[in-house]
Order: structure tokens, then C-alpha cells, then sequence
């Protein structure tokens, strides 16, 4: 297990690369000058090239980017261009916002999706297994900023219940998760659903049954504790697709994250900023891949056996 998990942690390194090199060499196309932006309306030749050496913005886009990856090599994330911080000390401070996000959508979308899979695996081709199919469906094909705007028409602006934006407090967390985790609720809905059918029938269960053992007891114990395999492994994805979501959600919603701060930074064109954000959460989201895939060792002994060798 730990020689598996040293070969992961190595395969991130070409991962994050290649990564930040896409997002420097994309964010360096981008139209327009962030040098003009950040110079006085007077500012002559010499100080406007004064300003693209402080930066690192000058030389060729190899050379600009070769200079970033030492930095970023020797823990060195660079300055935040218009924020005129330490890009690490800002996406630190932005952090709890969005990782409250990501879990609290994550804890919306398993009491939405194990009930109702479990439920439409256990009344198989009933009303209610058509149900869920039908929800699953469409909270997969909606898309999420769609959703929240709705949301905060119903629940901020008809009904006036929760804040139709801002980070202050638990009342605005609400509506945000709910949108986020709804999204993640379907395919979710769907895997339970499909795993538990697949164990719900097997010949331990029927023996189970045949012992006296009781139906909740059963499905409870038994059959979800052998179903649960597939449904962390999606688990794992559900939370990436959450980071990844949060972009969107919390421009919608004006939560103060991550991903607001990324949209903020690619807007203004700074380039440190965007890409030391998306940097970190590829880098997170390998990490919580590869936590997924050692608790999947854990609950699988199968899977153990084979990362040990």
C-alpha cells in the first residue's frame, strides 16, 4: 500500500505541470495588456519595463513560465497582481469558504441520493423506482447556475427566506449547497440505485432472510455494507465535481471561495493569481482521489491484495 501511494503522489507531479503550463500559456493569449492596466496613465517606456521585470512578465512565454515553476518548485506561489498579496495567503483565506461549500453540498447530496436509491432498489419497477430515475435524470441534465438562479427567485425574492448571496453566515450556505448538492444528487441516486440491485438478490442475503434475519436489518447491514464499493469510489468523484462546480455556484450565489476568486483573477487577467488556484485544486482533487482509492482498499480486501504487490 505505501508503494502504491508513493507512485500516485509521483504521478502528480507531470499532472500539476502540465496543468500550470496550460493555464500560464491560455491566460498569456488572453487579449490585451495587464502591464497597462497596472501602470500609471503616465508612465514612461522605462518604468512600464521596470514593471514587467518586478512581475516576471518579461522575456519570451517559455522563459516567463520557466521562472513561475522555479518559484512554484521552492514553495514560492507568487504575488497576486492586483491583489498586490502572496497568492498562497489568499487562496488559504478563501479555502474554509469553499471547502464548507463542497462538504455541505457532499451532505446534501447523500440524503438525497442513498434514501431514494435505496428505496427505488428495493421497490424495483414500482412508482417510486420511477421516480428516482426520473429525478435523477433531470438533476443531472439541469444545469446548476440555472438552478441556483431559480432557487434564489423562489426562496429570496417570492418567499424571502434565505439571502440571495454573501458568505456571512450559515443562512447563506443554504441555498448554495442546496443547488451544488442537487447536482451531485443524481448520478449519485443512479449508482446506489444500480449497486444495490446488484447485491440486493445474491444467495447470503436469502440465507440472511432464511436465518429470520429482519428486511431493514438485511438491507441495512448486509446488502448496503457490500453495495458501498462502487458508491465511495463515486463519492470521491461527487467531491471534485464539487470543487469544480463551486466556480460557477459561488459567482452565482457571491460566495467568497475559491472559485469566485479564480473567476475574479482570470477576469483581471492575473495571471499568478489563476493559476495558483488551479494549481491547488488539482492538486486537492488528486489527493481526495487518492484517499477514495485507499479507503476503497479498506472496505474491499480484494483490492488491498492487489495494491500490495
Amino acid at each position: 500500500m505505501t508503494r502504491y501511494i508513493v507512485r500516485r503522489l509521483l504521478l502528480m507531479i507531470p499532472v500539476l505541470i502540465c496543468v500550470t503550463f496550460v493555464v500560464y500559456f491560455l491566460m498569456d493569449l488572453a487579449p490585451g495588456d495587464v502591464i497597462s492596466q497596472l501602470a500609471p496613465a503616465d508612465a514612461t517606456p522605462q518604468q512600464i519595463e521596470m514593471l514587467r521585470e518586478e512581475y516576471g512578465l518579461n522575456g519570451t512565454i517559455i522563459e516567463r513560465y520557466g521562472r513561475y515553476l522555479w518559484r512554484l518548485l521552492h514553495g514560492d506561489m507568487g504575488t497576486s497582481f492586483f491583489l498586490k498579496r502572496p497568492v498562497f495567503s489568499v487562496f488559504l483565506e478563501r479555502l474554509p469558504n469553499t471547502l464548507m461549500l463542497a462538504f455541505a453540498s457532499i451532505l446534501v447530496a447523500i440524503l438525497i441520493s442513498l434514501p431514494l436509491g435505496i428505496a427505488a432498489a428495493t421497490h424495483h419497477r414500482s412508482w417510486l423506482d420511477g421516480f428516482s430515475v426520473v429525478l435523477s435524470m433531470l438533476s443531472v441534465s439541469m444545469p446548476a447556475f440555472w438552478l441556483g438562479l431559480l432557487l434564489i427567485f423562489i426562496f429570496s425574492l417570492h418567499w424571502k427566506i434565505f439571502p440571495s448571496g454573501g458568505s456571512e453566515g450559515l443562512k447563506y450556505l443554504i441555498l448554495p449547497a442546496l443547488t451544488l448538492g442537487t447536482e451531485q444528487a443524481g448520478n449519485l441516486t443512479r449508482i446506489t440505485r444500480s449497486s444495490m440491485l446488484d447485491v440486493i438478490h445474491q444467495d447470503y442475503l436469502r440465507t440472511a432472510r432464511a436465518k429470520g434475519v429482519s428486511e431493514k436489518k438485511v438491507i441495512r447491514h448486509h446488502a448496503l455494507r457490500n453495495a458501498l464499493i462502487p458508491i465511495i469510489t463515486v463519492l470521491g468523484s461527487t467531491l471534485g465535481n464539487a470543487f469544480g462546480g463551486a466556480v460557477a455556484i459561488e459567482t452565482v450565489f457571491a460566495w467568497n471561495g475559491i472559485g469566485r476568486l479564480t473567476v475574479m483573477a482570470i477576469n483581471n487577467r492575473d495571471m499568478t493569481l489563476a493559476t495558483g488556484c488551479i494549481f491547488m485544486f488539482t492538486l486537492m482533487l488528486n489527493m481526495t482521489l487518492l484517499v477514495v482509492d485507499i479507503a476503497y482498499a479498506y472496505v474491499d480486501p480484494r483490492v488491498k491484495a492487489r495494491y500490495s504487490k
